[in-house]
């Protein structure tokens, strides 16, 4: 399944103030900031790369779950239900902590 083109654009239009390059992966569509991955659309989903700090309490909202892949738990990468980004409020969530914590890797 190809990813969401909804919202791959509502995260470029999240997006413009900085220099992004996207990258097509895993059947995903992963906004790239600062030469790491940030932001990705999916197949009626978002993953977000965050604080892993901050993941137990993040992944517990309604409508997100931590990504899993070859059986392993990444934590620090969260996948949110598109259905559950409908608000700008919550969408404005994700990509804040998103923003936050790639700043953070790109810093030092």
């Amino acid at each position: 399944m190809a990813y969401s083109e909804r919202l791959a654009e509502r995260i470029r239009k999240a997006l413009t103030h900085l220099p992004i390059k996207e990258k097509k992966m895993f059947g995903s569509l992963a906004f790239m900031v600062n030469g790491k991955m940030c932001l990705t659309a999916g197949p009626e989903r978002m993953m977000c790369r965050i604080d892993p700090d901050l993941h137990e309490r993040e992944v517990k909202r309604h409508g997100c779950n931590t990504v899993i892949m070859g059986g392993r738990e990444y934590k620090g990468y969260i996948h949110i239900q598109e259905e559950n980004l409908k608000s700008e409020k919550d969408f404005d969530h994700w990509v804040r902590l998103a923003l936050e914590f790639n700043e953070k890797l790109t810093s030092s």
